[in-house]
């Protein structure tokens, strides 16, 4: 008779772990790392997770092109990656093993689905021998599980049918983690229970799997220790586990309601974009407008019209969607309307990766139109900094009545953390005054409203709504005198709004907050100067450089048109400047063509975000050069 009693087992406390999770698209190997991560959130873990995505809509099951990854570091201490390297993989079928054992570190543990590994599976992931049997594993941990074979056997008595139950052998897995480190299992049946309440045999097949998992981590003597990596020391307050998409998407909302205006978003489905629009759907409490429109040029156009009449504007998208968006961003410059441009990068061009992330776009944000057509450039560094970036877009938008586009990529939206929710009240006060009057005196005395009469020290336009009594305007894509708004082609009315249109954007450096500058400030050797999401590779390669004793600054830019006021002075004060970027080189270019210095490029377009280790290895060889 087998014995079901938990048998003691050793604990060892780890104070970070970082475990990926890889199966078939279908496996569903983002809501397991997605409840592994929310527990450990829960837990009061600090973390950051990696989810990844099959560019194909459905790659055949079972091959290489299939397979969908979710890799999440749980600390006790702060983090800024995912993990360099998975200290543990589980992997539901072949394939996965084939793709993904090259990311674990040596001596790493690696969890099978034992049940897939069957000669058609290993012929379609590319084996030509069982890589378990074959030597394949000998350097790493190996503890082959049949999760689909107790997981259909635990559903059996619920009535639900064998391949209904296969579905939830991901719940195994889940439980089997979740036990080895010791993430308690109330926050995911409770999320089991909520999640599919009114559908009772999935409800039961899953909550069966996820306690089978669980219990046989306990009781199938595989295991000699669990491991626990204790809660990390957060700052007092309300936390939840966010990505950048929600993150970015509560900013939105947030701005409108600073602001006190309506929020319009119209947008056309595009990776990795799509979930923004999908969340502000949901939110018409808070007055919210969405329209999916049926292409990317009548969602950029919608959008600019709800600017034109007193919504707060935004278009989403990625870098393709840009590129289509041109004429229409182009046009509002010459309208000088608020417009939030919100491009979600991906790897291109074209198609390209659609599911990979990059930072590529830059130079289309800075030129990306025809004519001199200047917009300021925000950019985004982590997922729960995606919030504040948008209300930082917002407030520039807003008091300078100009587009602003806004720069995240697929790694921030897809990527979560905890995130302490902040006090309403310490957010900005955006709010706007609409035109109410005339503002001009013609020749004859008569009060009329010139739509480009200025702000003094803003240099911005009034802002009036259509329709408003007195307040009738004429605005468009021709070239306007400054003041009336009348068209005129004349070559030095011309040159001279092309100047201010100039001016005006330059105008907000001194607007800006000054440039982050963290490590040895005063005397480092090797100033590292970053934007976007490479912040947290940077951020942990310095810190363990400094660690060494090495001398290492590190500025991170948030705006990147205007630049940072105080950007000319930081970079010369340093004998080295290192611009890792996942591009080949954009900002180091703009560097260099601004400032006059010798700024070296670091480039990766590999579709996926810079390890700390990589960035570790460069800063060295940068200071030993």
């Amino acid at each position: 008779m087998t014995d079901t009693l938990a048998r003691p087992v050793e604990t060892r406390e780890l104070n970070r772990v970082v475990v990926r999770f890889a199966g078939d698209s279908g496996d569903g190997m983002q809501l397991t790392g997605d409840r592994f991560t929310s527990a450990s959130a829960l837990f009061g873990n600090d973390l950051a997770t990696l989810p990844e995505f099959p560019a194909e809509i459905r790659a055949p099951q079972g091959t290489v092109a299939g397979v969908s990854s979710f890799q999440v570091q749980v600390s006790d201490h702060d983090v800024t990656t995912p993990g360099d390297a998975p200290n543990v993989l589980v992997a539901m079928n072949p394939a996965a093993l084939r793709k993904e054992l090259s990311q674990l570190e040596v001596g790493g543990t690696v969890i099978v689905n034992h049940d897939t590994f069957v000669e058609r599976n290993l012929t379609k992931a590319g084996y030509e021998s069982d890589p378990l049997e074959d030597g394949t594993l000998d350097n790493y941990t190996l503890f082959k599980v049949p999760m689909t074979t107790i997981t259909k056997e635990v559903c059996k008595d619920l009535g639900v049918k064998p391949r209904d139950a296969e579905r939830s052998k991901n719940f195994f897995a889940l439980g089997l983690v979740s036990w080895l480190y010791n993430r308690p299992a109330e926050p995911t049946l409770n999320w089991i229970d909520a999640k599919f309440n009114r559908q009772e045999l999935v409800a039961g097949a899953n909550t069966a799997a996820f306690k089978a998992g669980f219990a046989f981590g306990e009781t199938a003597e595989l295991f000699d220790f669990t491991y626990e990596v204790r809660p990390a020391s957060l700052e007092p307050g309300t936390y939840t586990n966010i990505n950048g998409n929600t993150a970015l998407s509560w900013g939105l909302v947030a701005a409108s309601q600073q602001a006190k205006v309506p929020l319009f978003l119209g947008s056309y489905p595009i990776t990795p974009a799509s979930d923004i629009l999908h969340e502000l759907s949901q939110r018409k409490n808070f007055g919210v407008r969405t329209l999916q429109a049926e292409d990317e040029i009548a969602a950029v156009c919608a959008a600019l019209g709800a600017s034109f009449g007193g919504n707060l504007g935004v278009t989403t998208t990625s870098g393709p969607g840009v590129a289509l968006k041109g004429e229409s961003i182009s046009l509002a410059v010459s309208l000088e309307l608020p417009l939030l441009v919100i491009n979600i990068q991906r790897g291109g061009p074209s198609t390209g990766l659609p599911t990979k992330t990059e930072g590529a776009d830059l130079m289309q944000a800075m030129y990306g139109r025809h004519g001199e057509s200047p917009v300021p450039i925000v950019a985004a560094y982590s997922p729960a900094q995606c919030f504040f970036a948008a209300i930082e877009a917002a407030r520039i938008a807003l008091k300078y009545r100009t587009p602003v586009i806004l720069l995240s990529d697929g790694y921030l939206a897809n990527g979560s953390e905890p995130w302490r929710l902040p006090d309403v009240a310490t957010l900005p006060d955006l709010t706007v005054e609409f035109a109410s009057q005339p503002n001009h005196t013609n020749e004859d005395g008569k009060e009329v409203f010139w739509p480009y009469l200025r702000h003094p020290e803003t240099m911005a336009r009034p802002w009036a709504i259509p329709g408003t009594p007195g307040l009738t305007h004429r605005i468009g894509g021709i070239e306007k005198e400054d003041g009336s708004g009348n068209i005129n082609y004349e070559p030095a009315n011309h040159s001279y709004m092309v100047n201010l249109r100039h001016d005006r954007i330059a105008h907000i450096v001194n607007d800006i907050p000054p440039t982050m500058l963290e490590g040895d400030v005063e005397n480092a050797d090797l100033l590292i100067v970053g934007w976007g999401s490479t912040w947290g590779a940077i951020t942990s390669a310095m810190i363990r450089a400094r660690q060494e004793g090495r001398k290492v600054a590190h500025a991170h830019l948030t705006h990147l048109n205007p630049l940072h006021k105080d950007l000319g002075d930081i970079l010369r004060r340093y004998p080295k400047v290192l611009v890792p970027e996942m591009n080949l080189g954009q900002l180091s270019r703009i560097l260099r063509a601004e400032f006059l210095v010798d700024a070296k490029s670091v480039s990766k377009v590999e579709g996926s975000p810079f390890t700390s280790g990589e960035l570790y290895r460069h800063i060295i060889g940068a200071l030993d050069d």
